[in-house]
């Protein structure tokens, strides 16, 4: 027997019980230290794809919160990538705890791939299924986003109207456009002119916060 190598085996098995234990901590710190929860469900604009995770607009959003005097715990579920279906893929898990407000912030990655329209309606929609199933008195703020020109008139129509006609079946509140202000305009972009500055997601919290502190406060009365 390596005994080196059994022993160095041992360590790094504890050593990742630790790390997993201590993540699962982190968020049920973050989803009880405060009476309820608001979950950011986006992609790479949410994670705060090129700037630092304090400089993201969902770690903006928990400044807006806490100077409006709210008590409600921002839950940043972005992850880089991800479309409509890899939200579907992990609304469950994330519907583990206490839901009280979704910002679903997904589908810009299904545009630039090119999905129908259709699908990413329908996996938005079986997402807001899920979490009234599990939390029917949760709020949903919906963020709209929109393709460049190049996509085509057809496909670029049919995709800006899945939010609005979501947000109207579902009674959800709406971002008209998440990034309003921001796109289109280099100054506020990374180079990939995809991603905002941290300049730029100032603007994109703002954009959120008008939209969602509403929805705050008559959560907070419920």
């Amino acid at each position: 027997m390596n005994v080196k190598r059994t022993f160095s085996g041992f360590v790094w098995c504890v050593l990742s019980a630790w790390i997993c234990s201590t993540a699962l901590t982190g968020w049920a710190q973050s989803t009880t230290n405060a009476a309820k929860t608001v979950v950011v469900l986006g992609d790479s604009i949410a994670a705060g794809a090129g700037v630092d995770p304090s400089e993201a607009y969902p770690a903006l959003l928990q400044e807006k919160i806490n100077s409006a005097g709210l008590d409600f715990s921002v839950v940043n579920a972005g992850v880089s990538g991800d479309t409509s279906a890899d939200g579907l893929n992990r609304i469950n898990w994330l519907l583990r705890r206490s839901v009280d407000v979704l910002v679903l912030e997904l589908g810009g990655n299904d545009g630039l791939r090119g999905i129908p329209a259709s699908t990413t309606e329908t996996n938005l929609q079986m997402i807001i299924d899920r979490l009234k199933e599990k939390y029917p008195r949760a709020q949903v703020v919906i963020a709209g986003m929109q393709m460049p020109k190049n996509m085509g008139e057809t496909y670029t129509t049919a995709f800006r109207e899945i939010f609005p006609t979501l947000a109207k079946k579902n009674h959800a509140a709406l971002v008209p456009f998440l990034l309003e202000g921001v796109g289109g305009k280099p100054e506020l972009n990374q180079p990939d002119q995809i991603h905002p500055t941290a300049a730029g997601h100032r603007i994109v919290a703002e954009n959120v916060w008008k939209v969602l502190k509403p929805v705050l406060t008559q959560a907070a009365s419920d």
